[in-house]
């Protein structure tokens, strides 16, 4: 009884009347978490600390997507609980990707000095090991990035908090709370620190597919911290830069191609170094065009060839289908979308391009169906139905469409 959702149509309406977690699913599975706990320790222990917490935070971006405030009250309030209990554990006490989720728990609950105050005692007991960390390289991204996303403007991002993590953490030294003001000194070491740190890890390391998770994580996160510094600290040109170098570095070092993905359908891949590199590059293009005056097309071009190369990536594709859903011409997409699906065996091209103009043709009947009284009834609106109903009879009939449940109940809705 805890999986009624599936033969449920509601899944298909996102926000507002999207139905949450069932009762009973989730009484299940609590109990599963709270039956398996006691028989792990150790490093163990620590994983599954981390996906329960992961899987609360869920449930919080879930009720925020919402906008149910009741909800998120008492959601917020019983995921507060799990993550401090979970803390307690000796074995999780001093784990930095424990301190980090809760910290952005509280971030996502808009307690923001609460996390502050999380993210700083995490960052003090972390000691001063700096960029040779990878959990400490990973919990200083997501704080800054945090902190990036509230800044008014860029002006004001040499100075901010943000500039000040990052630069602490390339010193290496312990960490002092956040005071108002980063030294520009301090800024100039940090800088000379990060690259020589990238140019020993790219020279020292031949990252292949399959190459070591941690050291793969660790190139990652120290390409996000450095590009994050050079764009608060010199602006958005220095950033898009590194990013360039490193992908051009990755994409020489092996084969990247993301063919790969092909074998293990419906498996979610392990990411490689370049897919992950690529989507903070996007990230922050995206980011950056929200803020301030910035041209689409490198944002698009980026997107571009990375979704050729990375056709299942989902985040991509979100990102794709919403810069183009600004744009009034829908062909440029459309043909892109067309070449992505001929070259590839993977679903999602055939999901967001169905997505994409499901999108476009709600916009259209919003705007035919606006307060003119039976208008609407005269002129229907058949083109991009026919197109729908088009890209889901190619998508059923693709290898990995026919068995793809999700697929036919879109195709069902739709018809209804």
């Amino acid at each position: 009884s805890g999986f009624n959702s599936i033969g449920h149509m509601n899944t298909m309406l996102r926000g507002r009347r999207h139905i949450g977690h069932y009762k009973e699913g989730e009484e299940f599975i609590q109990n599963v978490f709270h039956l398996l706990f006691p028989l792990f320790s150790g490093e163990e222990k620590c994983n599954l600390s981390i996906c329960w917490l992961q899987y609360e935070i869920s449930k919080v971006v879930q009720c925020l997507q919402g906008k149910n405030k009741k909800k998120l009250k008492t959601q917020g309030r019983k995921s507060k609980k799990l993550a401090k209990n979970l803390l307690k554990a000796p074995d999780n006490r001093n784990h930095l990707s424990l301190w980090k989720l809760y910290a952005y728990l509280e971030w996502l609950l808009g307690n923001i000095d609460d996390a502050r105050k999380v993210f700083d005692t995490a960052l003090c007991a972390a000691g001063a090991e700096g960029l040779k960390s990878p959990q400490l390289c990973s919990l200083s991204l997501l704080y800054a990035q945090l902190e990036v996303e509230i800044l008014e403007s860029v002006e004001v991002a040499v100075m901010s908090r943000a500039a000040h993590i990052l630069t602490t953490l390339a010193e290496g030294g312990p960490y002092v709370p956040y005071s108002g003001q980063v030294l520009s000194v301090n800024v100039l070491k940090a800088r000379k620190t990060y690259e020589n740190a990238l140019q020993d890890h790219l020279s020292k390391m031949p990252v292949s597919d399959q190459g070591q998770g941690s050291d793969v994580d660790q190139l990652v996160n120290l390409v996000g911290c450095y590009a994050l510094f050079q764009y608060l600290t010199v602006g958005i040109d220095a950033a898009v830069l590194i990013y360039a170098q490193t992908s051009e570095k990755l994409e020489a070092s092996g084969p990247q191609k993301g063919e790969n993905t092909e074998e293990n359908f419906g498996i979610q891949n392990f990411p490689t170094a370049l897919e992950a590199v690529t989507l903070l590059h996007t990230n922050l293009l995206r980011f950056h065009m929200k803020i301030s005056i910035y041209p689409l097309n490198p944002l698009r071009e980026a997107l571009t060839e990375a979704l050729k190369r990375y056709p299942s990536n989902q985040s991509l594709w979100r990102s794709y289908i919403h810069i183009e859903r600004k744009s009034h011409s829908a062909s440029k997409a459309r043909r892109f979308f067309d070449g992505v699906t001929r070259s590839t065996k993977s679903l999602e091209p055939w999901l967001f391009a169905i997505q994409a103009e499901q999108m476009r043709k709600k916009l259209t009947d919003n705007v035919q169906r606006a307060d003119v009284g039976e208008v609407h009834s005269t002129i229907p609106e058949t083109g991009l139905t026919n197109r729908i109903v088009a890209l889901f009879e190619h998508a059923v009939q693709s290898e990995n469409g026919t068995h793809c449940p999700l697929l036919w109940r879109m195709y069902l809705n739709f018809l209804v």
